[in-house]
């Protein structure tokens, strides 16, 4: 079985992709470490290796949680399976 993404907590809001090449509806893997168990969802986007993907749906504004580490703020709406990067994610800092 491949893993597509890496969790660090059932609690955080998204996910690592660790595989190249990550197309919009792809049937993804992922592996929440913590709890050992797998998840599944549909890529929204073609997502790089590296980038952030949503477990869960996230609405504007609400807190972005990584390796249980707030990361940031939702600036829009973003939807299980959704690619999480700078188009809708701001830091807090400024």
């Amino acid at each position: 079985m491949t893993i597509h993404f890496v969790v660090h907590d059932e609690h955080d809001s998204v996910g690592v992709v660790v595989v190249e090449g990550v197309k919009a509806g792809q049937e993804l893997t992922g592996w929440i470490m913590d709890q050992d168990r797998m998840i599944t969802f549909s890529a929204k986007n073609d997502i790089p290796i590296g980038h952030k993907l949503a477990i869960r749906d996230i609405a504007a504004g609400d807190t972005i949680i990584k390796y249980g580490v707030d990361i940031g703020r939702a600036i829009a709406p973003i939807a299980a399976g959704e690619h999480l990067h700078v188009h809708n994610v701001k830091t807090k800092r400024w």
